[in-house]
Protein backbone atom coordinates (compact mmCIF):
# COMPACT_ATOMS: atom_id res chain seq x y z
CA UNK A 1 0.00 0.00 0.00
CA UNK A 2 2.63 2.58 0.76
CA UNK A 3 4.86 2.01 -2.53
CA UNK A 4 2.12 3.37 -4.42
CA UNK A 5 2.98 6.68 -2.46
CA UNK A 6 6.97 6.63 -3.56
CA UNK A 7 8.35 8.44 -5.93
CA UNK A 8 7.77 7.12 -9.30
CA UNK A 9 10.68 5.42 -10.96
CA UNK A 10 12.96 6.78 -13.43
CA UNK A 11 11.99 5.18 -17.38
CA UNK A 12 13.74 4.89 -20.24
CA UNK A 13 13.64 8.41 -22.36
CA UNK A 14 11.75 8.88 -25.10
CA UNK A 15 13.57 9.21 -29.07
CA UNK A 16 14.33 12.88 -29.52
CA UNK A 17 11.31 13.28 -31.97
CA UNK A 18 9.09 12.04 -29.68
CA UNK A 19 9.80 14.46 -26.76
CA UNK A 20 8.20 17.73 -27.42
CA UNK A 21 5.10 16.33 -28.56
CA UNK A 22 4.96 14.31 -25.69
CA UNK A 23 6.15 17.28 -23.31
CA UNK A 24 3.41 19.62 -24.84
CA UNK A 25 0.54 17.23 -24.29
CA UNK A 26 1.52 15.67 -20.64
CA UNK A 27 2.09 19.65 -19.15
CA UNK A 28 -1.26 20.46 -19.88
CA UNK A 29 -2.90 17.03 -18.84
CA UNK A 30 -0.86 17.39 -15.20
CA UNK A 31 -1.84 21.11 -15.02
CA UNK A 32 -5.34 19.95 -15.66
CA UNK A 33 -5.10 17.32 -12.84
CA UNK A 34 -4.04 19.61 -9.98
CA UNK A 35 -5.79 22.79 -11.28
CA UNK A 36 -8.89 20.22 -11.05
CA UNK A 37 -7.76 18.28 -7.80
CA UNK A 38 -6.91 21.45 -5.87
CA UNK A 39 -10.21 22.93 -7.15
CA UNK A 40 -11.93 19.72 -5.40
CA UNK A 41 -10.00 20.60 -1.94
CA UNK A 42 -12.09 23.43 -1.50
CA UNK A 43 -15.45 21.52 -2.01
CA UNK A 44 -14.90 20.15 1.06
CA UNK A 45 -12.78 22.47 3.29
CA UNK A 46 -14.67 25.36 4.50
CA UNK A 47 -18.47 24.39 4.48
CA UNK A 48 -18.56 24.71 8.30
CA UNK A 49 -18.38 28.35 7.49
CA UNK A 50 -21.52 28.43 5.33
CA UNK A 51 -23.19 26.73 8.07
CA UNK A 52 -22.11 28.84 11.29
CA UNK A 53 -24.85 30.99 10.56
CA UNK A 54 -27.92 27.71 10.95
CA UNK A 55 -25.48 26.95 13.72
CA UNK A 56 -25.80 30.09 15.11
CA UNK A 57 -29.58 30.26 15.24
CA UNK A 58 -29.29 26.57 17.07
CA UNK A 59 -27.56 28.36 20.24
CA UNK A 60 -24.05 28.21 19.41
CA UNK A 61 -22.30 31.73 20.31
CA UNK A 62 -19.55 32.99 17.82
CA UNK A 63 -16.88 32.64 20.02
CA UNK A 64 -17.82 28.82 20.25
CA UNK A 65 -18.57 28.98 16.49
CA UNK A 66 -15.14 30.12 16.02
CA UNK A 67 -13.06 28.09 18.11
CA UNK A 68 -14.63 24.58 16.18
CA UNK A 69 -13.87 26.46 12.71
CA UNK A 70 -10.03 27.30 13.92
CA UNK A 71 -9.55 23.46 14.50
CA UNK A 72 -9.48 23.38 10.40
CA UNK A 73 -6.67 25.74 10.33
CA UNK A 74 -4.70 24.67 13.06
CA UNK A 75 -4.65 20.84 11.84
CA UNK A 76 -4.02 22.18 7.97
CA UNK A 77 -1.57 24.70 9.29
CA UNK A 78 0.30 21.72 10.90
CA UNK A 79 -0.07 19.25 9.06
CA UNK A 80 0.19 21.37 5.03
CA UNK A 81 4.09 20.89 6.56
CA UNK A 82 4.30 17.84 8.12
CA UNK A 83 2.94 16.49 4.39
CA UNK A 84 5.18 18.79 2.62
CA UNK A 85 7.99 16.89 3.66
CA UNK A 86 6.46 13.65 2.76
CA UNK A 87 4.85 14.71 -0.33
CA UNK A 88 8.91 16.30 -1.14
CA UNK A 89 9.51 12.12 -1.43
CA UNK A 90 6.26 10.99 -2.47
CA UNK A 91 4.18 10.45 -5.93
CA UNK A 92 1.75 13.52 -5.71
CA UNK A 93 -0.67 11.65 -8.12
CA UNK A 94 -1.82 9.46 -5.63
CA UNK A 95 -0.98 11.68 -2.59
CA UNK A 96 -3.48 13.97 -3.68
CA UNK A 97 -6.33 12.20 -4.78
CA UNK A 98 -6.32 10.04 -1.32
CA UNK A 99 -6.83 13.44 0.31
CA UNK A 100 -9.28 14.60 -1.26
CA UNK A 101 -11.18 11.20 -1.18
CA UNK A 102 -10.72 11.31 2.84
CA UNK A 103 -11.94 15.03 3.10
CA UNK A 104 -15.08 14.10 1.16
CA UNK A 105 -15.90 11.25 3.18
CA UNK A 106 -15.24 13.37 6.62
CA UNK A 107 -17.84 16.39 4.81
CA UNK A 108 -20.21 13.39 4.25
CA UNK A 109 -20.23 12.19 7.53
CA UNK A 110 -20.66 15.54 9.08
CA UNK A 111 -23.83 16.50 7.15
CA UNK A 112 -25.50 12.87 7.69
CA UNK A 113 -25.84 12.42 10.89
CA UNK A 114 -27.74 14.51 13.51
CA UNK A 115 -25.71 14.18 16.38
CA UNK A 116 -22.67 15.82 14.58
CA UNK A 117 -23.91 19.00 14.83
CA UNK A 118 -25.67 18.98 18.39
CA UNK A 119 -22.39 18.30 19.79
CA UNK A 120 -19.30 21.35 20.11
CA UNK A 121 -16.99 18.14 20.39
CA UNK A 122 -17.74 16.52 17.58
CA UNK A 123 -18.18 19.18 14.95
CA UNK A 124 -14.67 20.08 16.45
CA UNK A 125 -12.74 16.79 16.29
CA UNK A 126 -14.33 16.28 12.66
CA UNK A 127 -13.10 19.66 11.48
CA UNK A 128 -9.52 18.85 13.21
CA UNK A 129 -9.31 15.45 11.33
CA UNK A 130 -10.65 17.25 8.01
CA UNK A 131 -7.96 20.02 8.19
CA UNK A 132 -5.28 16.94 8.29
CA UNK A 133 -6.14 15.89 4.98
CA UNK A 134 -6.41 18.86 3.59
CA UNK A 135 -2.75 19.29 4.22
CA UNK A 136 -2.29 16.77 1.23
CA UNK A 137 -3.55 18.96 -1.55
CA UNK A 138 -1.17 22.03 -1.97
CA UNK A 139 2.55 19.97 -0.86
CA UNK A 140 1.66 17.55 -4.01
CA UNK A 141 0.84 19.89 -5.94
CA UNK A 142 3.79 21.94 -5.55
CA UNK A 143 6.01 19.64 -6.53
CA UNK A 144 4.44 18.75 -9.71
CA UNK A 145 4.52 22.34 -10.53
CA UNK A 146 8.08 22.96 -10.13
CA UNK A 147 9.09 19.55 -12.10
CA UNK A 148 7.15 20.01 -14.68
CA UNK A 149 7.40 24.47 -15.09
CA UNK A 150 10.60 25.69 -15.31
CA UNK A 151 11.08 28.84 -12.62
CA UNK A 152 11.10 31.68 -15.99
CA UNK A 153 7.25 30.51 -16.64
CA UNK A 154 6.29 29.39 -13.31
CA UNK A 155 5.00 32.82 -11.82
CA UNK A 156 2.27 32.97 -14.82
CA UNK A 157 1.49 29.71 -14.62
CA UNK A 158 1.31 28.98 -10.64
CA UNK A 159 -0.59 32.41 -10.69
CA UNK A 160 -3.33 30.63 -13.07
CA UNK A 161 -2.87 27.68 -11.04
CA UNK A 162 -3.86 29.68 -7.99
CA UNK A 163 -7.45 30.46 -8.96
CA UNK A 164 -8.07 27.03 -8.47
CA UNK A 165 -8.79 28.35 -4.76
CA UNK A 166 -11.43 30.49 -5.93
CA UNK A 167 -12.74 28.09 -8.65
CA UNK A 168 -13.63 25.49 -5.99
CA UNK A 169 -13.99 27.86 -2.69
CA UNK A 170 -16.77 30.07 -5.11
CA UNK A 171 -18.59 27.34 -6.36
CA UNK A 172 -19.12 25.34 -2.96
CA UNK A 173 -21.38 28.49 -2.14
CA UNK A 174 -23.87 28.22 -4.96
CA UNK A 175 -23.38 24.25 -4.45
CA UNK A 176 -24.56 24.73 -1.40
CA UNK A 177 -27.95 26.64 -2.10
CA UNK A 178 -28.41 23.68 -5.03
CA UNK A 179 -27.99 21.12 -2.47
CA UNK A 180 -30.72 22.57 0.44
CA UNK A 181 -33.10 22.86 -2.39
CA UNK A 182 -32.54 19.59 -3.61
CA UNK A 183 -32.63 17.89 -0.64
CA UNK A 184 -34.18 20.26 1.90
CA UNK A 185 -32.05 20.58 4.64
CA UNK A 186 -28.92 22.75 5.12
CA UNK A 187 -26.60 19.92 6.09
CA UNK A 188 -26.90 19.23 2.37
CA UNK A 189 -24.03 22.01 2.74
CA UNK A 190 -21.62 19.58 3.37
CA UNK A 191 -22.24 16.24 1.44
CA UNK A 192 -23.78 17.42 -1.52
CA UNK A 193 -19.90 19.06 -2.52
CA UNK A 194 -19.04 15.89 -1.00
CA UNK A 195 -20.08 14.17 -3.75
CA UNK A 196 -18.52 16.32 -6.49
CA UNK A 197 -15.41 16.20 -4.41
CA UNK A 198 -15.12 12.35 -4.92
CA UNK A 199 -15.86 12.76 -9.19
CA UNK A 200 -13.30 15.16 -8.58
CA UNK A 201 -10.49 12.56 -6.86
CA UNK A 202 -10.90 10.47 -9.58
CA UNK A 203 -10.14 12.94 -12.17
CA UNK A 204 -7.21 14.63 -10.80
CA UNK A 205 -5.65 10.78 -10.56
CA UNK A 206 -6.63 10.11 -14.05
CA UNK A 207 -4.44 13.00 -15.18
CA UNK A 208 -1.90 13.53 -12.57
CA UNK A 209 1.90 11.80 -13.19
CA UNK A 210 4.56 12.21 -10.93
CA UNK A 211 7.96 13.67 -12.59
CA UNK A 212 9.17 14.48 -16.60
CA UNK A 213 11.60 11.32 -15.89
CA UNK A 214 9.04 8.94 -14.48
CA UNK A 215 7.31 8.92 -18.37
CA UNK A 216 10.16 9.01 -20.53
CA UNK A 217 10.56 12.96 -20.58
CA UNK A 218 14.12 15.03 -19.62
CA UNK A 219 13.89 17.32 -16.45
CA UNK A 220 12.49 20.31 -17.17
CA UNK A 221 15.61 22.71 -17.12
CA UNK A 222 16.90 20.58 -19.75
CA UNK A 223 13.93 20.51 -22.10
CA UNK A 224 13.09 24.59 -21.65
CA UNK A 225 16.95 25.65 -21.09
CA UNK A 226 15.73 27.35 -18.19
CA UNK A 227 18.20 26.77 -15.27
CA UNK A 228 17.80 29.23 -11.78
CA UNK A 229 21.03 30.93 -10.71
CA UNK A 230 20.90 28.61 -7.46
CA UNK A 231 21.15 25.57 -9.83
CA UNK A 232 23.31 22.35 -8.69
CA UNK A 233 24.04 19.66 -10.98
CA UNK A 234 22.48 17.17 -8.37
CA UNK A 235 19.48 18.57 -8.64
CA UNK A 236 16.98 15.77 -9.28
CA UNK A 237 18.53 13.71 -6.72
CA UNK A 238 15.64 13.16 -3.93
CA UNK A 239 17.05 14.69 -0.87
CA UNK A 240 16.61 13.55 2.75
CA UNK A 241 14.17 14.87 5.15
CA UNK A 242 17.70 16.55 7.12
CA UNK A 243 18.89 17.67 4.16
CA UNK A 244 15.79 19.85 3.32
CA UNK A 245 14.77 20.70 6.45
CA UNK A 246 18.16 21.93 7.70
CA UNK A 247 20.02 22.69 4.39
CA UNK A 248 17.75 24.44 2.78
CA UNK A 249 14.21 25.84 4.81
CA UNK A 250 15.11 26.36 8.56
CA UNK A 251 18.25 28.12 7.96
CA UNK A 252 16.43 30.93 5.03
CA UNK A 253 16.03 33.93 6.58
CA UNK A 254 13.54 35.01 3.83
CA UNK A 255 11.68 31.93 3.92
CA UNK A 256 10.94 33.01 7.93
CA UNK A 257 10.01 36.57 6.50
CA UNK A 258 7.41 35.58 4.20
CA UNK A 259 6.47 32.67 6.68
CA UNK A 260 5.58 36.10 8.98
CA UNK A 261 4.17 38.00 6.38
CA UNK A 262 1.47 35.11 5.40
CA UNK A 263 0.17 34.89 9.00
CA UNK A 264 -1.48 38.30 8.14
CA UNK A 265 -2.26 37.86 5.19
CA UNK A 266 -3.91 34.81 5.78
CA UNK A 267 -5.72 36.50 8.95
CA UNK A 268 -6.98 39.19 6.65
CA UNK A 269 -8.30 36.64 4.06
CA UNK A 270 -9.82 34.38 6.37
CA UNK A 271 -10.81 36.82 8.74
CA UNK A 272 -13.02 38.53 5.96
CA UNK A 273 -14.09 35.18 4.30
CA UNK A 274 -14.98 33.15 7.12
CA UNK A 275 -17.36 35.47 8.73
CA UNK A 276 -18.99 37.16 5.79
CA UNK A 277 -21.99 35.40 5.97
CA UNK A 278 -22.43 35.75 9.90
CA UNK A 279 -21.41 39.68 9.01
CA UNK A 280 -23.49 40.13 6.49
CA UNK A 281 -26.49 38.80 8.01
CA UNK A 282 -26.23 40.73 11.53
CA UNK A 283 -24.69 43.63 10.35
CA UNK A 284 -25.61 44.32 7.31
CA UNK A 285 -29.25 43.10 6.96
CA UNK A 286 -28.51 39.91 4.25
CA UNK A 287 -30.73 37.07 3.96
CA UNK A 288 -29.01 33.75 4.39
CA UNK A 289 -28.92 33.45 0.26
CA UNK A 290 -27.53 36.77 -0.13
CA UNK A 291 -24.63 36.49 1.93
CA UNK A 292 -23.99 33.03 0.10
CA UNK A 293 -23.43 35.14 -3.17
CA UNK A 294 -21.59 37.50 -1.35
CA UNK A 295 -19.02 34.88 -0.56
CA UNK A 296 -19.00 33.40 -4.00
CA UNK A 297 -18.14 36.74 -5.43
CA UNK A 298 -15.14 37.09 -3.01
CA UNK A 299 -13.54 33.83 -4.43
CA UNK A 300 -14.63 34.16 -7.90
CA UNK A 301 -13.01 38.25 -7.82
CA UNK A 302 -9.74 36.42 -6.51
CA UNK A 303 -9.13 34.97 -10.27
CA UNK A 304 -8.70 37.95 -12.49
CA UNK A 305 -6.98 39.61 -8.96
CA UNK A 306 -4.28 37.02 -8.71
CA UNK A 307 -3.63 36.25 -12.11
CA UNK A 308 -2.58 39.93 -12.53
CA UNK A 309 -0.85 39.47 -9.62
CA UNK A 310 1.26 36.79 -11.07
CA UNK A 311 1.74 38.57 -14.35
CA UNK A 312 2.99 41.79 -12.62
CA UNK A 313 5.62 40.31 -10.22
CA UNK A 314 7.02 37.70 -13.74
CA UNK A 315 6.83 40.94 -16.12
CA UNK A 316 6.91 44.17 -14.27
CA UNK A 317 9.26 43.15 -11.32
CA UNK A 318 11.03 40.47 -13.13
CA UNK A 319 10.64 37.49 -10.43
CA UNK A 320 10.49 39.97 -7.49
CA UNK A 321 7.70 38.46 -5.58
CA UNK A 322 7.30 40.85 -2.55
CA UNK A 323 7.06 44.88 -4.66
CA UNK A 324 3.71 42.95 -6.36
CA UNK A 325 2.16 41.59 -3.24
CA UNK A 326 2.76 45.30 -1.05
CA UNK A 327 0.88 47.39 -3.63
CA UNK A 328 -1.86 44.65 -3.43
CA UNK A 329 -1.99 44.65 0.38
CA UNK A 330 -2.34 48.52 0.17
CA UNK A 331 -5.18 47.89 -1.53
CA UNK A 332 -6.47 45.27 0.71
CA UNK A 333 -6.05 47.80 3.08
CA UNK A 334 -8.48 50.36 1.75
CA UNK A 335 -10.69 47.55 0.46
CA UNK A 336 -11.45 46.54 3.99
CA UNK A 337 -11.87 49.74 5.34
CA UNK A 338 -14.97 50.36 3.25
CA UNK A 339 -16.35 47.13 4.18
CA UNK A 340 -16.51 48.17 7.56
CA UNK A 341 -17.56 51.54 7.74
CA UNK A 342 -20.15 51.16 4.78
CA UNK A 343 -23.50 51.94 6.76
CA UNK A 344 -26.24 49.20 6.79
CA UNK A 345 -28.66 49.72 3.79
CA UNK A 346 -25.88 50.03 0.85
CA UNK A 347 -25.48 45.92 -0.14
CA UNK A 348 -24.07 47.57 -3.62
CA UNK A 349 -21.29 48.82 -1.97
CA UNK A 350 -20.73 45.90 0.63
CA UNK A 351 -20.42 43.70 -2.43
CA UNK A 352 -18.46 46.06 -4.39
CA UNK A 353 -16.06 46.23 -1.33
CA UNK A 354 -15.91 42.72 -0.88
CA UNK A 355 -15.59 42.21 -4.29
CA UNK A 356 -12.71 44.23 -3.89
CA UNK A 357 -10.98 42.48 -1.22
CA UNK A 358 -10.98 38.84 -2.73
CA UNK A 359 -9.38 40.42 -5.81
CA UNK A 360 -6.55 41.81 -4.00
CA UNK A 361 -6.25 39.63 -1.39
CA UNK A 362 -5.24 35.85 -3.41
CA UNK A 363 -2.40 37.59 -5.00
CA UNK A 364 -0.32 37.61 -1.76
CA UNK A 365 -1.61 34.17 -0.93
CA UNK A 366 -0.18 32.74 -4.38
CA UNK A 367 2.88 35.53 -4.55
CA UNK A 368 3.71 33.60 -0.42
CA UNK A 369 3.42 30.28 -1.81
CA UNK A 370 5.79 31.21 -4.79
CA UNK A 371 7.86 32.80 -3.24
CA UNK A 372 8.61 29.40 -1.20
CA UNK A 373 9.22 27.77 -4.06
CA UNK A 374 11.68 30.34 -5.69
CA UNK A 375 13.97 30.16 -3.05
CA UNK A 376 14.54 26.62 -2.43
CA UNK A 377 15.96 23.32 -5.26
CA UNK A 378 12.42 21.98 -6.38
CA UNK A 379 13.23 18.68 -4.11
CA UNK A 380 12.30 20.53 -1.45
CA UNK A 381 9.59 22.66 -2.48
CA UNK A 382 7.11 20.80 -0.81
CA UNK A 383 8.52 21.78 2.79
CA UNK A 384 9.32 24.71 1.81
CA UNK A 385 5.54 26.18 1.06
CA UNK A 386 4.56 24.16 3.66
CA UNK A 387 6.64 26.12 6.44
CA UNK A 388 4.88 29.60 5.13
CA UNK A 389 1.87 27.45 4.84
CA UNK A 390 2.38 26.27 8.94
CA UNK A 391 2.64 29.76 9.82
CA UNK A 392 -0.15 31.11 7.77
CA UNK A 393 -2.96 28.59 9.01
CA UNK A 394 -1.77 28.03 12.47
CA UNK A 395 -1.13 31.86 13.14
CA UNK A 396 -3.44 33.65 10.61
CA UNK A 397 -5.99 31.81 10.05
CA UNK A 398 -6.75 29.79 13.45
CA UNK A 399 -6.35 33.64 14.45
CA UNK A 400 -9.12 34.89 12.99
CA UNK A 401 -11.46 31.93 13.78
CA UNK A 402 -10.86 32.42 17.22
CA UNK A 403 -9.91 35.61 17.87
CA UNK A 404 -12.52 37.62 15.40
CA UNK A 405 -15.19 35.26 17.24
CA UNK A 406 -13.89 36.58 20.91
CA UNK A 407 -13.48 39.62 19.62
CA UNK A 408 -16.59 40.08 18.02
CA UNK A 409 -18.53 38.92 21.32
CA UNK A 410 -16.39 41.37 23.55
CA UNK A 411 -15.82 44.62 21.70
CA UNK A 412 -18.65 43.77 18.55
CA UNK A 413 -17.37 44.11 14.62
CA UNK A 414 -15.41 47.55 15.14
CA UNK A 415 -12.39 45.34 17.50
CA UNK A 416 -12.66 42.74 14.59
CA UNK A 417 -11.91 45.13 11.88
CA UNK A 418 -9.78 46.81 13.77
CA UNK A 419 -7.63 43.37 13.90
CA UNK A 420 -7.79 43.05 10.47
CA UNK A 421 -6.53 46.68 9.56
CA UNK A 422 -3.69 45.88 11.76
CA UNK A 423 -3.00 42.36 10.38
CA UNK A 424 -2.55 44.40 6.76
CA UNK A 425 -0.15 47.11 8.24
CA UNK A 426 2.09 43.93 9.34
CA UNK A 427 2.12 42.11 5.93
CA UNK A 428 2.74 44.69 4.61
CA UNK A 429 5.86 44.99 7.12
CA UNK A 430 7.41 42.00 6.48
CA UNK A 431 6.90 41.41 2.48
CA UNK A 432 9.10 44.54 2.51
CA UNK A 433 12.10 42.98 4.25
CA UNK A 434 12.17 40.30 1.16
CA UNK A 435 11.80 43.01 -1.65
CA UNK A 436 14.52 41.84 -3.50
CA UNK A 437 15.07 38.15 -2.83
CA UNK A 438 13.82 35.24 -4.75
CA UNK A 439 14.78 37.18 -8.22
CA UNK A 440 14.81 33.43 -10.89
CA UNK A 441 15.40 31.46 -8.09
CA UNK A 442 18.13 33.50 -5.83
CA UNK A 443 17.98 32.65 -2.55
CA UNK A 444 20.72 34.57 -1.57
Amino acid sequence: MLKMFQPAPHVDRLPEDKIDKAYKKLRLQVFLGIFIGYAGYYLVRKNFTLAMPYLNDMGFSKGELGLVLSAVSIAYGISKFVMGTVSDRSNPRYFLAAGLMLSALINVIFGSFSFVTSSLAIMLALNFLNGWVQGMGWPPSGRTMVHWFSVSERGTKMAIWNVAHNVGGGIVAPLAGLGIAIFVTWKSIFFFPAIIAFIVAIVAFALMRDTPQSVGLPPIEEYKNDYPENDTEDRERELSTKEILFRYVLNNKFLWYIALANIFVYLVRYGVLDWAPTYLTEEKGYSHNESRWAYFLYEWAGIPGTLLCGWISDKVFKGRRAPAGIIFMLGVLVAVAVYWLNPAGHPLVDNIALIAIGFLIYGPVMLIGLHALDLVPKKAAGTAAGLTGLFGYLGGSVFASVAMGYVVDLADWSGGFILLIASTVLSIVFLALTWNSGKSGNAA
